[in-house]
C-alpha cells in the first residue's frame, strides 16, 4: 500500500524508483553530516577537541570532494553513470565503517578523506541522470522530491545519531550508516538501469519501466570528443575535454550567479547541520526527547519547503512567469535570513520554534528550482561537467561552513566576554548576513536567465540524433 501511494504521488512505478533511489543517495550524504552534528558532544569529549576541530571533520570530506568534483563531472559525461555511482557509494560506506573504529582524532579525520570521492560523484552523476530521465517542464517539482532526501537524511542523522550516542556509543552511528550505504548500492544495482543520454529515456507520467534506447549524439556540441569503449581512452577523452568545457560553462552569465547562490545556501546549511544540536542543548537546556521533537518539527518544515518550492516554481512557470525558477530561490533565501535571525536570538523555544520551522522551509524551497534552472541553461552533453563546476564551489562552501562557524564561535568565546554557548549563537547570527545578501544577488539572474535558456535550446539541448560509429 505505501508503494502504491508513492506511485500515485510521483507519477508511476518508474518515476517512483528513480525518485526514491536518488533521494536515498542524497539522504546518505546528509545523514552523515547530520549524525556528525548529533554526536558533536560525544566526539568532543571522546577526543578532547574544540568546536573548530569538530568542524574540520565535516570540512575534510567536503574539501576532498571539492577537489574530486571536476574529474568526476568529466567522467559523468563519458562513462556509465549508474556503475560509477555504485562504486563511489561502496567507497563511502567502507570509509564510514573504518571511521567508526577510530582510536584517535587523526584516524577519524583521515577516514573522512575517502568520503570526499563519493560526495563529489553524487552531484554530477545525479544531475546528469535526472536531466535524461525527467522532462524539462517537471524538473523543479521532481527535484523537490529528490532533494527531500537531503532534509530527511539530515533529520535521521540528527535524531538517530543523538539517540545512539546517548544510549550506546557514537561508533554505532557510523557503522549503521555504513551498512545502510551498502544496502543502497545493492538497490541501485538491481533497480536502476543506465538511461540513454539526450532524452530518449525520459519518463512520462505513468511509465512502468525506464526505456533502454539506442545511444544518441546531441547536435551542436562544439566540445565533442570521439567515443571509445576503452577505459584508459575514456579517461583521456574526459580529461582533454575538461578545460574547454568548464570555460564554456562559466562563460554563461546565469550559471555563475546560480552556482554562487547555491554555494552560499549550502555554506549556511552545513554549519547549521553541524552545530545545531550542541547549540540547542546548551542554549535552551532541552533534554534528548525534547530535542528530538524540535528536530522533527524543523525538519518537517524543511522537507515541506523543499517539496513545495519545486512545485511552486513549476506552477508559476506554467502560469506565464518564465523567471519563476529564479524568483522563488531569491525570495526564499532572503526570507530564510529574516526568519532565522529572531529565532536564533531568542532563548524561548516557544517563540523560536515557529520562526525556525518557517526559516527551514524557506531554505529548503530554494534548491529545487535552482537545480532545475541550471539544467535549463546548459546543454545535455555538458550536464555532468556543469554540475561538477557547481559541486566544486558547493562542497568548498560546505567544507568552509562548519570550520568557519567553529572558528567564529571559538574566537568570540576566547575573548572572555561571552560563554561558548553565547558565542555559538552569535556565530549563527553573523553567518546569516551572507545568506541575506545571497537572496538579493539572485535577483540579478532574472536579466540573463531567459537569454541563456534560449541559447542552450538553440545549441541542441532538446535535439538528438542516432549515434554514428
Amino acid at each position: 500500500m505505501p508503494l502504491r501511494l508513492f506511485e500515485a504521488l510521483f507519477g508511476g512505478p518508474a518515476r517512483t524508483r528513480v525518485i526514491l533511489l536518488f533521494s536515498g543517495v542524497f539522504a546518505m550524504g546528509s545523514a552523515d553530516l547530520g549524525m556528525l552534528g548529533a554526536l558533536a558532544r560525544e566526539l568532543e569529549d571522546a577526543f578532547r577537541i574544540s568546536h573548530t576541530q569538530l568542524g574540520l571533520l565535516a570540512t575534510m570530506s567536503s574539501g576532498v570532494g571539492a577537489l574530486a568534483a571536476i574529474p568526476m563531472g568529466a567522467l559523468a559525461d563519458h562513462v556509465t553513470r549508474v556503475r560509477l555511482l555504485i562504486y563511489t557509494i561502496i567507497l563511502w560506506s567502507v570509509a564510514l565503517l573504518v571511521g567508526g573504529a577510530a582510536q584517535s582524532y587523526l584516524w577519524l579525520l583521515l577516514s573522512r578523506l575517502a568520503l570526499g570521492g563519493a560526495i563529489a560523484a553524487g552531484g554530477p552523476l545525479l544531475a546528469s541522470l535526472t536531466g535524461d530521465l525527467i522532462p524539462a517542464d517537471e524538473r523543479a517539482k521532481v527535484y523537490g522530491w529528490i532533494l527531500s532526501g537531503e532534509m530527511i537524511g539530515a533529520g535521521i542523522g540528527l535524531i538517530v545519531g543523538g539517540n545512539i550516542g546517548a544510549a550506546v556509543s557514537w561508533r554505532y552511528g557510523f557503522w549503521l550508516l555504513g551498512l545502510l550505504g551498502l544496502g543502497l548500492a545493492v538497490a541501485l544495482y538491481r533497480w536502476l538501469p543506465e538511461p540513454a543520454r539526450g532524452g530518449a529515456s525520459r519518463l512520462p507520467p505513468g511509465a512502468r519501466e525506464i526505456p533502454l534506447a539506442a545511444p544518441v549524439r546531441m547536435r551542436g556540441n562544439p566540445l565533442a570528443v570521439p567515443h571509445d569503449t576503452g577505459g584508459a581512452n575514456v579517461l583521456r577523452q574526459a580529461w582533454r575535454s575538461l578545460g574547454g568545457a568548464i570555460a564554456y560553462i562559466l562563460r554563461i552569465p546565469t550559471i555563475r550567479i546560480l552556482i554562487a547562490a547555491s554555494s552560499a545556501g549550502y555554506f549556511f546549511f552545513a554549519g547549521l547541520r553541524t552545530f545545531s544540536v550542541v547549540f540547542v542543548q546548551s542554549w535552551s537546556g532541552v533534554n534528548m526527547r525534547e530535542l528530538t521533537g524540535l528536530v522533527v518539527a524543523v525538519g518537517a518544515g524543511a522537507l515541506a519547503g523543499t517539496v513545495l518550492g519545486g512545485r511552486l516554481a513549476d506552477r508559476l512557470l506554467h502560469s506565464g512567469h518564465p523567471n519563476a525558477r529564479i524568483m522563488v530561490p531569491a525570495v526564499a533565501y532572503t526570507a530564510t535570513a529574516l526568519l532565522f535571525a529572531p529565532g536564533l536570538a531568542s532563548a524561548s523555544a516557544a517563540f523560536a520554534l515557529p520562526l525556525l520551522i518557517l526559516g527551514a522551509a524557506m531554505l529548503g524551497a530554494a534548491n529545487p528550482p535552482l537545480d532545475a534552472a541550471r539544467l535549463d541553461i546548459v546543454t545535455p552533453w555538458l550536464w555532468g561537467r556543469a554540475e561538477s563546476a557547481r559541486t566544486v564551489l558547493s562542497l568548498t562552501a560546505q567544507a568552509l561552513g562548519p570550520v568557519c562557524f567553529g572558528l567564529v564561535a571559538d574566537t568570540l568565546a576566547g575573548r572572555g566576554a561571552t560563554s561558548r554557548t553565547t558565542s555559538l549563537r552569535d556565530a549563527f547570527l553573523i553567518m546569516l548576513v551572507p545568506l541575506l545578501a545571497n537572496g538579493l544577488i539572485m535577483l540579478s539572474a532574472r536579466h540573463t536567465y531567459l537569454t541563456d535558456k534560449e541559447a542552450a535550446h538553440r545549441a541542441g539541448a532538446t535535439e538528438c540524433a542516432p549515434a554514428v560509429d
